[in-house]
């Protein structure tokens, strides 16, 4: 036999399993207790212990007899929710930062809550932004408002340019350019020609009013503001010189305030403008004579001085600043080869070019329109 090592009285002892009565345990002193459902799929047994179980016979004394909380849900579905709840808070972040940054780059483009340009509108012939500050921009944008002008008198013909002011075709030029014409022809960039009548004149500032006979829907010319030109700013000229119609020419603004005097009567002018199709009208400065003798009639003004190359023709046309606008009417150029008088052949542009300014011309344009001449 082998000897037991467990000590005496480890394993409980039991009544043998044989036949009779003795060998099963006594019935119990009352009834089981039964199940209370409270619900598909629960059962709550009474009496004191663990938790109710669903499903099965059970005994009092195992059950706690209370309803249960409904289950959690697993683990698995807890996390499945906590990417959408991070999602909504990505796009409220999102959307916090974009406002704030959308305010900072409005703030800082000069722009309202509502996303509108606060600044200017540019109108007229003005410059397009993509355009602006470039010459071949202004060109392309005033060259259309910029006419050739021929007038015929008894002393022959001379040629001057003109600017658009009205879509039904006034057009303001030097007195100069016109004086003492019998018939004055027209011609736009476009190559159409038109008959002009004269409606106002003022020889003292050497400025005229023509009207187109029969014209309509003409681009017409910014009038800008002279009286913020600076030395230095660049300018641009256009006009006719000998002829050559729609000729562009740059430069800066050279000086301001010059005292320049012209001649008031036709004759000095009308007699250079006979000789090689141009207007080299005679002009004085400093008490010297250019370009010819000025006559015994004559007018002074304050002149724009600029080096952008004007030529016999150019006077009436266009002096423009680098947004489209109008800031001068070119009047007067020195000429080294004629400045002795006896003639405009072979006489160019040395850089010395003189425009009324813009300002004088606005002050005077309901003079002319009223149909004053002087």
């Amino acid at each position: 036999m082998t000897e037991s090592q467990r000590p005496s009285g480890e394993y409980p002892m039991y009544p043998s399993y044989g036949n009779g009565d003795a060998a099963y345990p006594p019935p119990p002193a009352h009834q089981p207790a039964q199940p209370i459902s409270t619900g598909p799929g629960t059962t709550v047994w009474p009496g004191s212990g663990g938790a109710g179980h669903s499903g099965g016979d059970h005994y009092g004394g195992f059950g706690q007899g209370l309803p249960q909380p409904a289950p959690q849900p697993s683990g698995h579905g807890r996390r499945a929710r906590r990417p959408v709840a991070l999602l909504a808070a990505v796009a409220v972040a999102a959307a916090v930062v974009g406002g704030i940054t959308a305010t900072a780059v409005g703030q800082f483009a000069g722009t309202g809550s509502s996303g509108t340009d606060s600044g200017s509108v540019v109108s007229g012939t003005t410059v397009s932004q993509s355009s602006t500050g470039t010459v071949a921009g202004v060109a392309k944008a005033v060259s259309p408002t910029i006419v050739e002008i021929g007038a015929t008198s008894t002393a022959g013909e001379s040629t001057g340019s003109g600017v658009i002011i009205t879509s039904g075709g006034e057009i303001i030029t030097n007195n100069h350019v016109i004086a003492g014409a019998s018939s004055i022809k027209v011609t736009l960039s476009t190559g159409r020609t038109y008959t002009a009548k004269v409606v106002g004149t003022d020889a003292d500032k050497d400025l005229a009013l023509i009207d187109l006979e029969g014209a309509s829907g003409l681009k017409t010319a910014t009038l800008g503001d002279s009286s913020g030109i600076k030395v230095g700013d660049q300018v641009v000229a256009i006009g006719s010189p000998e002829g050559l119609t729609g000729t562009v020419t740059s430069g800066i603004v050279s000086a301001l305030n010059r005292d320049v005097t012209v001649a008031k009567d036709s004759e000095s002018g009308q007699e250079q403008g006979q000789q090689g199709g141009g207007s080299d009208w005679p002009f004085e400065f400093g008490g010297r004579q250019f370009n010819g003798d000025t006559g015994n009639s004559t007018t002074t003004y304050k002149a724009i001085q600029t080096d952008a190359s004007l030529n016999p023709g150019n006077s009436g046309g266009a002096l423009i600043n680098m947004n489209g606008e109008i800031i001068g009417i070119n009047s007067a150029m020195y000429s080294a080869s004629s400045s002795g008088g006896s003639s405009s052949f072979g006489a160019g542009s040395v850089g010395l070019g003189f425009a009324i300014p813009v300002n004088t011309l606005k002050a005077d344009l309901d003079t002319l329109r009223d149909g004053n001449s002087s």
